[in-house]
């Protein structure tokens, strides 16, 4: 049996992907990100940062003396009331 190339219309299905690439990359555009004003705000840090900062590395200090006491009856209250949402 012999087959012959019936409806052959031989056609690439990458050329059109081809096509696109060369076009965007001959028209030279480039992308731009812009920020806006709220998210330049929230970037920048802010002095409640500064105030945590200072005080992880104050209660970090007392760990490592042996300085820093658990209130264990404190940590238990906060835990009851976080599970049963009293918080």
């Amino acid at each position: 049996m012999k087959i012959n190339n019936i409806g052959r219309l031989n056609v690439n299905p990458y050329n059109k992907q081809i096509e696109k690439s060369e076009t965007v990359q001959k028209s030279g555009r480039k992308d731009k990100i812009e920020i806006s004003n709220e998210a330049l705000e929230l970037q920048k840090i802010g002095q409640i940062e500064i105030e945590r900062e200072a005080k992880v590395k104050e209660i970090k200090e007392k760990i490592s003396s042996g300085e820093y006491e658990v209130n264990n009856m404190e940590t238990a209250k906060k835990l009851y009331d976080f599970w049963n949402n009293r918080f």
